[in-house]
């Protein structure tokens, strides 16, 4: 052999060896590394969020992740966020729990990933046969006080929506000084509104969109609310936030979340199963199966948590 022939085989053989050494690993490793591999999520027991919780909590269990979802309060909630006790938060309404992302942001401890729903509204709602009676705006409760019993139904102890409805009461504003906010869970609030509806009696209560109350019951958003619910029925975008650090040390879930996007007809569908009986991923699965083409801009530039193909993996969990 020739030393021009030995040089080359020999220049031959170490391109290989480098090319093993640099492919190799990128087809074996994982995208992120083994603390990722379980990402805390929190559920404040809304079901828009148990929609969209489920969604991902399905999606990253195809990709090889062990999502595991946490129902907190949102003030416990947030503080877990603080504490380092939770990963991802996909239920961060604006503007309405602004003073905790004030309180987050004071403390250097959670930062925005994406906004991941827009054209939401939450603000104070009647059925509609009472807007035909002439209670169309907050100015109009305090006329028919009686009729309202000086009551306004809210959701769960703690939540943000809950404190605007005291403040507004405490205030004197529209002259409801002495009215009593009712605190209870989302279900059982809708209860009592299915019931009011059935006895024909007036009721006020929490309403927002996305969420199938909007096609079970005929109602009506109050204006002039703005001051307390924002303008435009107290108009809102849902965030998701993730906290301080982990986005940086879990790329490859933290790009996932960061192209993980919602609609309002979407969420109507999923909440309506939900609230019907169905498991959150369940439903989610049902929904993915019907819209495939939905979750290809979430995935792209993902991977499986072992680092292969985001897409093959989800369309082989649903069986695609």
């Amino acid at each position: 052999m020739t030393l021009h022939s030995t040089l080359a085989a020999r220049a031959i053989a170490c391109t290989t060896a480098l090319l093993a050494l640099t492919v190799a690993p990128l087809s074996a490793s994982a995208a992120d590394a083994e603390a990722c591999k379980v990402i805390r999520l929190s559920d404040p027991g809304w079901t828009d969020i148990t929609a969209t919780n489920g969604v991902a909590a399905y999606l990253l269990e195809a990709l090889g992740y062990q999502p595991d979802v946490k129902t907190l309060s949102v003030p416990i909630g947030y503080q877990s966020m603080k504490n380092g006790e939770i990963d991802v938060f996909l239920g961060n309404w604006m503007p309405a729990q602004q003073a905790f992302i004030d309180d987050l942001n004071a403390a250097k401890a959670a930062e925005v990933l994406t906004k991941n729903l827009e054209g939401a509204k939450f603000t104070l709602a009647v059925p509609a046969t009472v807007a035909e009676k002439g209670v169309k705006d907050f100015a109009d409760l305090a006329k028919n006080a009686d009729g309202f019993e000086r009551k306004i139904y809210g959701i769960e102890p703690g939540a943000p929506a809950n404190t605007n409805i005291q403040k507004m009461i405490d205030s004197g504003d529209f002259d409801l000084k002495g009215w009593e906010l009712v605190e209870s869970g989302e279900q059982a609030m809708l209860a009592q509104v299915e019931r009011a509806n059935k006895e024909g009696k007036s009721i006020v209560f929490l309403a927002w969109a996305p969420h199938p109350m909007n096609e079970q019951f005929d109602i009506s958003y109050l204006s002039g609310g703005d001051d307390y619910f924002g303008a435009n029925f107290g108009g809102a975008e849902v965030f998701t936030l993730a906290r301080t650090g982990w986005a940086e040390g879990c790329p490859n879930a933290a790009t996932f979340f960061k192209q993980l996007a919602f609609t309002v007809e979407m969420e109507n569908v999923l909440m309506g199963e939900i609230l019907d009986g169905e498991d959150a991923e369940d439903a989610a699965e049902a929904w993915l199966k019907e819209n495939p083409a939905a979750f290809e801009p979430w995935l792209a530039g993902v991977t499986t948590f072992d680092g292969k193909p985001a897409k093959e993996a989800v369309t082989e969990a649903l069986g695609l």
